[in-house]
């Protein structure tokens, strides 16, 4: 598991891209899983959670197609 004392997109993104599935702790955010390279939502994720996995998640969308 990684911990993020600050969320940085960029930083937490290419971290999923190398380790494809685990665990991260993001300050403020709490724990986030992900597999195959993208973040997973729960049911129970708080919406500043929801918010930053469909960001986390278009970003890897976004490097994908310019790779």
């Amino acid at each position: 598991m990684r911990m993020f004392p600050v969320y940085a997109p960029k930083l937490i993104v290419k971290h999923a891209r190398i380790f494809l599935s685990g665990v991260i702790w993001v300050k403020d955010l709490g724990l986030i899983e992900f597999d195959k390279g993208r973040f997973l939502q729960t049911k129970k994720s708080l919406p500043e959670v929801k918010q930053a996995i469909s960001e986390l998640n278009a970003l890897i969308e976004i490097q994908s197609k310019q790779h």
